[in-house]
């Protein structure tokens, strides 16, 4: 209860007033006036009657301490036993906070949030939002209910409550179990490009988190594109160099996996990919003209124009039964150098181009063998035909015949017709898409001839007039093989009747039989775009199904495919978790990081109380596991304290009490109101009167 005062003048006025009464008493005193006191003891209960002290009481209720309790639900809080212990662990210690009426526990559970290709525990940025609108002195302490495996852990020194932002203890409780092991293996340092065919290294490292060093070693299994290609031994914790050559141009995706220990926490880390550009390195192109002829230059031009093509190329201009009497000095013809090229650096050569080819004694007949044995090698070899090739003189005729997908039939087609995609055609991707294709007729120039085939072996991907094969892709062996049949490309590259995409047509061709992944006919590929996975699927078949794909939490989800385009579906979807995802659709399988590979979520997945210690030390917390040797879920007690915190307790949890109150309502006396301050006054100033009448 205080004294208060509520003036009905101004204080200023009152003051003089007072002064003016204190000098009348003085006076009075001074000159032995009868009464003086007396006058002087009515003017100050006046003067306090306007003056109007009032009695004033609080009514206060005091405020709840805020306990935030900071619940990880992050990926590495997924795996073996951790969300159950987690679940129960917070049933526990709900019921032991709700024992203490003046404790508020502010539950805050913290997941991943998407939004970051890099993700991380962050613990302690949930604990600044939680407490964000109270005041320091209101919270009492924290509980962290994690793994351990937090990655913004402020520093403790030299002042923890400025790290914070609040003075109390700062309480761990741990998942998982004291003697966790788990081996990881890491991509360590690797290149992005390589050349083809050319030697390249990286470096990986095993780790055993939670085992000594000198473990032995670790058997680690590399795939390239799916296929294993080596197996290595690695210490763990030591870098360990490999040395491979990248097979292909394009998108390659090599996996190193190492076998999963018995009783590791997860085998989710156990595998690690990366993906490396192949770049090729002067692609060497070898074409063969079997004479001068309006779409020679077509083909020329087009890999000429290339500046990462090395372009060898002849025209038969002299066949040796050709006899016109000039001199052999005379001639300005070079000799065709045939054992050089088909024998010696065959193998040198990526593509291998006859157009308008026919076999005229140029060519040795062992020479097509070993053409043929160069394709079943895998090599690639194009048939550009005219009709040449339905005469006595192909090239079919010769042992080439055994990789060739078609044999002429002897017949040459000579009519007008719009050259259209097949079935196969609109799906497969050297065709699918070709600008024009779609209207009826296509929007492209016609053609003039084909060469008429029996049916064909592969993929027949364009059509001649009526169901005539025009285009036949074809594998052989380990190569491949193209046959175009018809020698009119050169009209479109013309512009006759508006043209056509001959650059896209031949350069698709060209690529597709170098094997460039993204024009293959049956693939499943999957790439990452931040958090977004996406999958796609190429098929000339039909709708290829659902794809399976494995969560790195062991999860796995079935998802459907959307179909873009004729023969092709993709999937895209904006994942909730990062890591290491395989997917399989058929017999098809790939795998895709989404997410930083080097994310710290996944760099370690043992549990530890060792992160939170020099914290809860600092502020007179402690660290607990939540469940001992036998897996029962056991916490600390809860000790509320009022005042400060001198010395932590290893037992129990301590938890400061606040002092603060809030105000509900203020109750006022006034002294001199009513009969109270009346009767006063008329008692002051009744005395008065009956001395001033003696």
């Amino acid at each position: 209860m205080t004294l208060t005062f509520a003036p009905f003048l101004p204080w200023i006025v009152i003051a003089v007033l007072a002064v003016a009464a204190l000098a009348l008493s003085f006076i009075g005193l001074w000159r032995g006036v009868r009464g003086a006191w007396l006058r002087g003891l009515a003017l100050a209960a006046l003067l306090t009657a306007i003056a109007n002290p009032l009695l004033t009481q609080e009514e206060r209720e005091p405020l709840s301490t805020i306990v935030p309790v900071i619940l990880d639900r992050s990926q590495s809080q997924d795996v073996q036993d951790r969300p159950q212990m987690t679940d129960t662990a917070l049933e526990t210690l709900r019921d032991r906070l709700s024992r203490f009426p003046r404790i508020e526990p502010r539950i805050v559970e913290v997941r991943d949030n998407g939004e970051s290709d890099s993700p991380s525990t962050q613990l302690f940025s949930a604990l600044s939002s939680a407490v964000s609108d109270v005041s320091p002195s209101r919270v009492g302490g924290a509980i962290f209910l994690s793994d351990g495996q937090i990655h913004d852990i402020p520093n403790a020194l030299p002042n923890a409550e400025q790290a914070l932002g609040f003075r109390a203890p700062v309480h761990g409780l741990i998942t998982g179990k004291a003697d966790e092991f788990d081996r990881r293996i890491e991509i360590v340092r690797a290149p992005r490009f390589g050349i083809v065919n050319e030697e390249q290294q990286l470096t990986l490292r095993v780790f055993d988190d939670g085992r000594p060093a000198g473990g032995g070693s670790a058997e680690v299994t590399v795939k390239m594109n799916g296929e294993e290609i080596a197996t290595l031994q690695a210490t763990p914790g030591q870098p360990t160099p490999f040395n491979f050559k990248v097979p292909r141009g394009g998108n390659n995706v090599m996996e190193f996996s190492v076998a999963e220990l018995p009783g590791e926490v997860t085998a989710a880390n156990n595998r690690a990919v990366h993906l490396i550009e192949g770049i090729r390195q002067n692609l060497r192109v070898l074409l063969v003209s079997g004479e001068p002829h309006a779409g020679e230059r077509a083909w020329r031009n087009l890999l000429k124009s290339d500046a990462s093509v090395d372009l060898v190329h002849f025209t038969i201009l002299r066949p040796p039964e050709k006899q016109d009497g000039t001199p052999i000095n005379e001639l300005s013809l070079i000799a065709f150098p045939t054992r050089e090229l088909f024998v010696e650096k065959i193998e040198d050569f990526d593509l291998i181009i006859f157009d308008r080819y026919q076999h005229r004694g140029v060519l040795p007949i062992l020479y097509y063998d070993y053409i043929a044995q160069y394709v079943e090698k895998g090599g690639a070899l194009l048939i550009a035909a005219g009709p040449e090739h339905a005469g006595q003189d192909s090239i079919a005729m010769t042992p080439l015949a055994s990789v060739l997908p078609a044999q002429p039939t002897g017949q040459v087609h000579q009519a007008a017709f719009y050259p259209r995609l097949s079935e196969a055609g609109k799906k497969h991707p050297v065709t699918r898409g070709l600008e024009g294709s779609g209207n009826e007729p296509p929007q492209w120039g016609r053609w003039f001839r084909t060469i008429s085939v029996d049916p064909p072996q592969g993929q027949t991907v364009m059509l001649g007039d009526g169901q005539d094969p025009l285009l036949v892709l074809n594998r052989q062996g380990e190569g491949r093989v193209a046959m175009l049949l018809s020698d009119q490309g050169w009209l479109w590259a013309r512009g006759f009747e508006g043209g056509g995409p001959h650059v896209a047509l031949y350069r698709r061709i060209a690529h597709w039989l170098m094997k460039e992944p993204e024009l293959e006919e049956e693939a499943l590929t999957a790439r990452a775009n931040g958090r977004t996975l996406q999958i796609t699927r190429q098929t000339i078949g039909d709708d290829p199904g659902q794809a399976s794909v494995r969560f790195p939490s062991g999860k796995t989800e079935n998802m459907a495919f959307t179909s873009t385009e004729p023969g092709l579906y993709r999937i895209e979807r904006r994942m909730d978790e990062t890591g290491l995802f395989e997917i399989k659709n058929g017999d098809f399988t790939t795998l895709v990081h989404v997410g930083a590979v080097d994310a710290p979520e996944f760099k370690a997945m043992i549990s530890t109380t060792e992160t939170l210690k020099p914290l809860a030390e600092a502020t007179k917390g402690s660290v607990h596991r939540v469940a001992d040797n036998s897996g029962r879920i056991a916490l600390p007690d809860i000790l509320p304290v009022r005042g400060d915190i001198r010395v932590a307790d290893e037992d129990r949890m301590l938890i400061r009490m606040t002092d603060e109150t809030v105000l509900k309502g203020v109750n006022t006396l006034p002294l001199f109101a009513g009969f109270a301050g009346l009767a006063a006054l008329l008692l002051a100033f009744s005395a008065l009167w009956w001395r001033e009448g003696r």
